[in-house]
């Protein structure tokens, strides 16, 4: 294109931009001056400069893709979204809702983290997965990205038990990658891993293991099935402690208190106790309140569970069934 022409067909530049986002470099071999293109990006001009180098050819809001995309230009040629925008983009509804785009970069790449860019160098650049034309950290890759820098237990227990519970990571994996990336910030992560490769579905379930913990009672099993003696269905408990056929439900309003949900705990209830088996139920937010209130209920069912005789039910890991 040559110099000024741009001028006379607008939509030429935006050819040209992915998106409507382009770099400096890019403009001034269009034939766009830098000194032009940064005098349109003053305050009430045509055009803004969110990052450094980077042009948005609009002065309207940016969407949520052309910052990616102007991220992705700041970061070079071999940059990978991760962290919460790459979860997000490949899914997950559990990551906070920021304006942070997190990059990685080659560590070789002289670049720095700029306005609502984090820039992480790396000498494990992960082959990225495509989505939409956005170069993406691997799922695996970017929860643990994220987790990392979140630091607070919640998000990062939302966020890991999402990705394992959808079937969207193998635990395992993120293990895995826990070891061999870096080790900052994995300290909670690992903690809530634990729990997740111990049974652990949901955030009420890890806390509810903390709780159990205070009882001084055997290990229970997490999220098990029962069978009657002919096979028959009974449930999918929570927690199932075996030696004494005693179950542990949390119950949350959202899934068992709405009219369908509410007809499934009941018919529940019925079989547990058609079955003989003795059950707690808790809500959640029970667990933060009032664990030491938790913990005795728990205790007592217990001492009445192995007082009685064991009802003749099994239990099968998930894992194990047809």
């Amino acid at each position: 294109m040559k110099r000024g022409e741009w001028a006379r067909d607008p939509q030429a530049l935006h050819r040209e931009s992915r998106g409507g986002a382009i770099t400096v470099a890019k403009l001034c071999r269009l034939g766009v001056s830098a000194r032009t293109a940064y005098r349109r990006c003053v305050p009430g001009g045509p055009w803004q400069r969110p990052l450094p180098g980077v042009v948005l050819l609009s002065s309207a809001e940016p969407t949520r893709r052309q910052l990616v995309e102007a991220a992705l230009l700041y970061g070079g040629p071999d940059a990978v979204v991760t962290g919460a925008e790459a979860c997000r983009l490949q899914g997950l509804r559990s990551p906070p809702d920021d304006r942070r785009v997190h990059l990685l970069v080659p560590d070789e790449r002289k670049v720095k983290s700029s306005d609502y860019v984090i820039v992480e160098r790396t000498i494990r650049l992960p082959v990225p997965v495509v989505r939409s034309e956005l170069p993406l950290a691997p799922l695996v890759r970017a929860v643990l990205d994220e987790c990392r820098r979140l630091r607070a237990f919640d998000p990062v227990s939302a966020l890991m038990t999402e990705a394992v519970q959808r079937g969207r990571v193998n635990p395992y994996h993120l293990r895995r990658e826990l070891n061999e990336g870096s080790q900052r910030g994995t300290a909670v992560p690992r903690e809530i891993l634990d729990k997740v490769l111990n049974g652990a579905r949901s955030v009420a379930e890890i806390d509810a293991m903390a709780v159990w913990a205070r009882t001084g009672l055997p290990a229970p099993d997490w999220n098990f099935e029962l069978r009657g003696p002919e096979g028959q269905y009974i449930a999918n408990p929570d927690a199932w402690c075996d030696e004494v056929a005693m179950t542990w439900e949390i119950d949350s309003y959202d899934f068992h208190f709405g009219r369908n949900g509410y007809a499934r705990t009941l018919n529940r209830d019925v079989r547990y106790t058609s079955a003989g088996v003795l059950v707690v139920q808790t809500l959640p937010t029970r667990l933060r309140t009032d664990p030491a209130a938790v913990a005795e209920e728990l205790r007592a069912t217990y001492r009445a569970a192995a007082a009685r005789p064991r009802p003749d039910v099994r239990s099968i890991p998930r894992a194990d069934l047809p």
